[in-house]
Parts: C-alpha cells; sequence; structure tokens
C-alpha cells in the first residue's frame, strides 16, 4: 500500500506543475484554451502509449459503459481550461487551494455517500475535523 501512497503523492505534485506550465502555454499561445487542446493532445498520445506498452484491453465495452461515467473527461477538461485560465490572474497558490478544498469537500460526500461504487466511509465528527484541519493547513500556506 505504500506504493500507492507515494503515487498520489507524486499525482499531487503535479497538479501545481500541470497548472504553471498551461498557464505559461496559454500565455505563450494567447488562449487558455488552444493550451488545454494541446495538453490533451499530449495527454492522449502518453495514455496511448502506456494503453500500447501494457497491452491493456476494455475499448470494445465502451458502448456498453454507463454514459454518466465518461463524465471524467468533461470535469478534467474544466479543471484544466479553468486552472490555465485563472492561474496567471489569481495565482497558482490560491487557484490549488481552492481545488484541494473542493476536492475535500467532494472526496467526503462520495466516501460518505458511497457515490459512484466508492467504498462508503461515514462521514463521522473525527473526519469532519480532519478534513477542517486539512482546509485551515492549506489556507495557512496561502497566508503572507
Amino acid at each position: 500500500m505504500p506504493h500507492y501512497a507515494i503515487i498520489m503523492l507524486l499525482a499531487g505534485i503535479g497538479i501545481p506543475i500541470l497548472a504553471t506550465l498551461n498557464a505559461a502555454l496559454g500565455g505563450r499561445l494567447g488562449s487558455p484554451t488552444t493550451a488545454a487542446v494541446v495538453l490533451f493532445v499530449v495527454a492522449l498520445a502518453s495514455a496511448l502509449i502506456v494503453f500500447v506498452a501494457t497491452g491493456a484491453q476494455g475499448l470494445s465495452r465502451i458502448a456498453e459503459t454507463p454514459k454518466h461515467l465518461l463524465l471524467g473527461g468533461v470535469l478534467i477538461a474544466f479543471y484544466v481550461i479553468s486552472i490555465t485560465y485563472i492561474a496567471p490572474h489569481f495565482g497558482v497558490g490560491n487557484a490549488v487551494f481552492f481545488v484541494l478544498l473542493g476536492q475535500l469537500i467532494s472526496a467526503a460526500a462520495i466516501d460518505h455517500l458511497g457515490l459512484f461504487g466508492a467504498q462508503v466511509t461515514t462521514l463521522s465528527a473525527a473526519r469532519i475535523g480532519g478534513i477542517a484541519l486539512m482546509a485551515t493547513g492549506v489556507w495557512l500556506t496561502q497566508q503572507a
């Protein structure tokens, strides 16, 4: 299990880097949307390389997959376009603070309600306190 934590830590480290790089790309290209398209082309190429290299399967089952499961693509596009546009105006730290706050709230709700097939984890007082403590810690990092 520690390797899961390390992978997710690295993914978390990548979020502000992605925001900074894509915001700069959007500035160079003159369009946050163009930067997002370029990012997704590179992401698609990267995913295809991993897909082919690992011999992954399952594309034939896309037609029978519930369509709501594909909304993750819309959500990632919303994130990338919004962070690319907002980070240069609001600051990467401030933008990521609100992203993290949203993630804490959303994750707690998903876990508590077992949404989308997630493992149910009751939202206890201790968990609410922990989320509040995490949110406070992230907020403190943004104070001058």
